[in-house]
């Protein structure tokens, strides 16, 4: 039986943040497309995903990848959906995994996060938080257990097959950590 997470039409999937409009050319460059995933209940789930056009490829494999190992997500709804309505934290909070969100980069700022091209992705935030350098986890509360399913490992096969693509990690960087963060920007 297979689970329907999202079903957003393309109008309503790339729509405008009322707060922060994306400019016409890089809503251009994204693309928005149905993947599959096993959830923590066990079945099969359908969600959506916004990507840059040109990496597609890329996130339809690690979905087909994540499928075959039974790798669980919570979801895959676009930000754009009116229960996030563009919130980053509400995602995260939800353990929501996304990747186009037309935002500046986490920490303010006014330089545009690799998300708001659709050159990033998060998976399960709330299992892979975001640590800053003062040591502030994002989501509030959010626990990193490496025995829990769901949660990213340095040797997992989802590090390896996004690194084997030219992606980037962000459990690698040093200056923060972001367990649930891959882009590969263009």
């Amino acid at each position: 039986m297979l689970i329907l997470d999202s079903a957003m039409r393309l109008e309503e999937a790339l729509a405008d943040n009322p707060a922060l409009p994306c400019p016409p050319d890089i809503r251009a460059m994204q693309e928005f497309f149905p993947v599959r995933y096993y959830s923590f209940d066990g079945n099969l789930h359908e969600g959506q995903i916004v990507v840059d056009k040109r990496l597609v490829s890329d996130i339809a494999r690690v979905f087909i990848a994540m499928e075959r190992e039974k790798f669980p997500i919570a979801s895959a709804i676009p930000v754009s959906d009116a229960k996030i309505a563009w919130s980053d934290d509400v995602s995260m909070d939800l353990n929501n995994t996304s990747a186009f969100n037309y935002r500046p980069i986490t920490g303010g700022g006014m330089k545009v996060s690799a998300h708001a091209l659709g050159q990033a992705i998060d998976i399960n935030p709330r299992l892979n938080p975001y640590i800053s350098r003062a040591g502030v986890v994002s989501p509030s509360g959010a626990v990193r257990d490496t025995l829990k399913p769901g949660t990213i490992l340095e040797d997992s096969f989802l590090v390896r097959l996004f690194d084997s693509l030219g992606w980037e990690w962000g459990g690698w960087w040093t200056d923060r950590i972001d367990w649930h963060h891959f882009e590969k920007r263009l």
